[in-house]
């Protein structure tokens, strides 16, 4: 009874981040549009802050509750599912290409990203192998509260790059109607209470369960809490790709990636320090190797294809059999 109190709490969450995720992105979006902001900036800052609130309200309830492996696990997760799960079904419904400046400048940002907290964290445990006679429970480092601020710092510079490329090469100007301002407050604090809401529903959830079935919550933060936090991602980029709009869905998951190790990784470092343990440090690893191995594909050929997108599929469920047996 407790268990199924728990999945349906889990559910209501995962509902909760999605539709609040959603309304955040359309009020911000038109708040910015009454004030003149160009529209590539919209995208670029709030659209990506939106897609990642999942991942933020997740990992900021868990590093206020102490619950730091569910906080890391998220991010990690989240990240390794948008790769290799989200850009491998966009890649199957429909080949996917990435713009010229996503190769060249954010893709190495996300993938410098991982490898600097992989860095921060655990470097020399790994480095001086004692990690290989520890348990995959046992702690190997942590991402304190100096290394959180300097995410975060990094994080605001990239942000600001972008707006200032973005003003050197605006866009088309926008002539959609506008949303009176009241509505547009409306829809913004709709959003984040149903954020909060439902990342503190996710977070309790995910506990309880991890606790009811004898699993870690490295497992339930790698699996079910980063799936599910991830959905803005999966629905923005599925549907891109059924347009043709690859371009955007690449844009999406690379932005969200740096803004979930970066951000939000940084925010919960801050308020409590993220401890890293062996199973963490595998994660890592494994999503640099992905990052890697989607960049190569999108390289090689200039787009992903249906049978690299099965592939990357492929390994991410590989990845989930790995998690659960470990």
């Amino acid at each position: 009874m407790l268990l199924m109190c728990c999945v349906l709490l889990l559910i209501f969450g995962f509902v909760a981040l999605v539709k609040g995720a959603d309304l955040f992105v359309e009020g911000s979006a038109a708040l910015a549009k009454s004030f003149r902001v160009p529209g590539l900036i919209i995208g670029l800052t709030i659209v990506a802050a939106g897609t990642s609130a999942p991942e933020l309200a997740v990992s900021t309830v868990a590093a206020l509750q102490g619950a730091n492996e569910i906080a890391l696990s998220n991010v990690v997760g989240s990240n390794i599912f948008n790769l290799l799960s989200v850009l491998g079904l966009c890649a199957i419904i429909y080949p996917v290409r990435a713009e010229p400046g996503v190769l060249k400048r954010d893709f190495p940002v996300s993938v410098a990203a991982t490898a600097l907290v992989f860095l921060l964290s655990c470097a020399g445990c790994v480095f001086s192998g004692r990690i290989f006679r520890l348990k995959m429970e046992t702690f190997a480092g942590e991402v304190g509260r100096a290394a959180g601020g300097l995410l975060i710092v990094l994080f605001v510079i990239y942000i600001v790059y972008l707006i200032l490329d973005a003003k050197r090469h605006p866009g088309q100007e926008d002539h959609t109607k506008k949303k009176p301002l009241w509505k547009c407050f409306i829809l913004i604090v709709a959003g984040l209470l149903l954020i909060v809401g439902g990342g503190q529903a996710v977070v309790y959830g995910a506990k309880e369960i991890a606790r009811t079935m004898g699993m870690t919550e490295t497992l339930i933060g790698l699996t079910v809490v980063a799936v599910g936090t991830s959905l803005p991602e999966l629905v923005t980029s599925v549907v891109a790709a059924r347009k043709g709009e690859t371009g955007l869905a690449v844009g999406n998951v690379v932005g969200s990636n740096i803004f979930n190790m970066l951000f939000i990784l940084g925010i919960s470092a801050v308020i409590h320090p993220v401890g890293v343990n062996v199973a963490s440090v595998c994660d890592m690893g494994i999503l640099f190797l992905a990052s890697l191995l989607t960049l190569f594909f999108l390289r090689r050929g200039k787009a992903l294809r249906r049978w690299e997108g099965i592939v990357m599929v492929g390994v991410y469920i590989l990845d989930v059999a790995f998690a659960i047996i470990r």
